[in-house]
């Protein structure tokens, strides 16, 4: 699935008098340029589950990856949906994104290869995945499965001039995950 174009509304309970809405374009800009993530899922038990990880912006969906074992692979069998967010941790500056939606687990090899250079291009050598059988494959450490999540809400929380801004999707079948 891809996401839309979404539909963009500013909170004004949460927004500074005049503020205005944040573009979807300078979201994108700031996910794809973030370092670090942090991923919410909820474990079989309906507990939560938070844990910082990498991801890039392939195709309009967060990628991120995780080995079989890992806990939030474990998560994500039982519980697909899931919560990413990043911005700063500062509070006169900058613009914390939180994207809702359902973590896809991806396979098809074009989409793998897109998601295995953009790992590359953004974090350089060291994450350096080759594509097969469905998996992404590390030099150094074997196989990890890769989730994309596509949008279904998404909101950002800009900080100096407060405003929170709500971006809705619609959703379109095709792309590499299943």
């Amino acid at each position: 699935m891809t996401a839309t174009r979404p539909r963009t509304e500013l909170d004004p309970r949460f927004s500074a008098p005049g503020a205005t809405p944040a573009a979807w374009a300078e979201a994108r800009d700031a996910l794809t340029a973030a370092e670090v993530f942090w991923l919410s899922t909820v474990r079989p038990d309906g507990r939560p589950h938070v844990t910082p990880l990498i991801a890039v912006l392939v195709d309009d969906a967060l990628v991120f990856t995780t080995g079989a074992r890992e806990r939030k692979a474990r998560n994500l069998a039982a519980n697909p949906r899931v919560v990413l967010t990043t911005g700063t941790n500062a509070l006169g500056h900058g613009l914390d994104i939180v994207v809702e939606g359902t973590a896809r687990r991806a396979r098809e090899g074009a989409f793998l290869e897109r998601v295995a250079r953009a790992y590359r291009d953004k974090y350089g050598d060291d994450w350096a995945f080759t594509p097969r059988d469905g998996e992404l494959h590390h030099e150094e450490g074997g196989a990890a499965s890769a989730y994309a999540v596509v949008p279904e809400v998404a909101f950002g929380f800009r900080k100096g001039a407060f405003s929170q801004t709500r971006w809705r999707f619609s959703l379109e079948a095709g792309d590499g995950t299943a």
